[in-house]
C-alpha cells in the first residue's frame, strides 16, 4: 500500500506537477487529501450510492490520466470538480439508455409491502429523492449553487457553462421541486415544524 502522506505541504498545483513530473505519490496525496469532497460531489449529483462510486472510480482514472492537460489558472479542486460531476452525469445518462424491464405480477409479488401505504410514501420523500427526479444538467446546478453553496460564477466555472445557463437551470429546477415537495406544506402554504421550506 502507498503511503499517501497526508501531511505533504505541498500545494495541490504543486502536487499536480510532481504527478506529471513521475511522482508515484503524488496524485495519492491529492485524492486523499480531497476524498470525502469529492465523494460528497459524486453522492449528491448521482442517483444512487453504487453509481456515485463508479462515477467518482472512474472520474478519479480520468483525472489521472489528464492531469498533464491541467491548466494552472483554475484550482485543481474546481478541475475535480468538473470532473467527477461529469462522470456522474455521463453514468445518468447511460442509465437510462438501458432497457427497463417489466415486472409480470408474478415476479412482483414478493415486493409488495402491505403496510407501505401511499402516505406513508409521501412523508418519506426526502429533498435526495426530489432531487433524482431533475434532468442531470439542473440536478447538478441546483446541488452545486443550493446544496454546496457555490455562487452562480463559481458553479458556471465548475460545470462549463455560462453563468445564465446556471441560472435558467437552478431556477427550472427549482420550480420542479416546489412541485414535488409540495406535499410538504400545510394548508396555509408554509412548510410544516421542522422541515425546511424547500429551495
Amino acid at each position: 500500500m502507498i503511503e499517501t502522506g497526508s501531511g505533504d505541504p505541498r500545494s495541490d498545483e504543486d502536487l499536480l506537477a510532481a504527478h506529471v513530473a513521475g511522482d508515484p505519490r503524488a496524485f495519492a496525496v491529492i485524492v486523499h487529501r480531497h476524498q470525502n469532497y469529492l465523494w460528497a460531489v459524486a453522492r449528491r449529483t448521482s442517483a444512487t450510492s453504487e453509481d456515485a462510486s463508479d462515477a467518482l472510480q472512474e472520474a478519479l482514472l480520468k483525472a489521472h490520466r489528464s492531469a498533464p492537460g491541467f491548466r494552472s489558472d483554475a484550482k485543481v479542486t474546481s478541475w475535480l470538480h468538473r470532473i467527477v460531476v461529469n462522470c456522474a452525469l455521463d453514468r445518468i445518462r447511460q442509465n437510462r439508455q438501458r432497457p427497463a424491464i417489466t415486472l409480470t405480477d408474478e415476479m412482483g409479488a414478493g415486493l409488495a409491502d402491505p403496510v407501505d401505504a401511499p402516505g406513508a410514501v409521501d412523508l418519506r420523500l426526502s429533498v435526495g429523492d426530489a432531487l433524482d427526479q431533475l434532468p442531470a444538467d439542473q440536478r447538478a446546478a441546483v446541488v452545486a449553487v443550493d446544496v454546496e453553496g457555490y455562487s452562480v460564477v463559481e458553479a458556471a466555472d465548475l460545470l462549463g457553462v455560462p453563468p445564465g445557463t446556471i441560472k435558467s437551470r437552478c431556477s427550472r429546477g427549482r420550480a420542479k421541486l416546489a412541485v414535488v415537495l409540495g406535499h410538504l406544506r400545510d394548508s396555509t402554504g408554509s412548510p410544516p415544524e421542522g422541515n425546511p421550506r424547500p429551495p
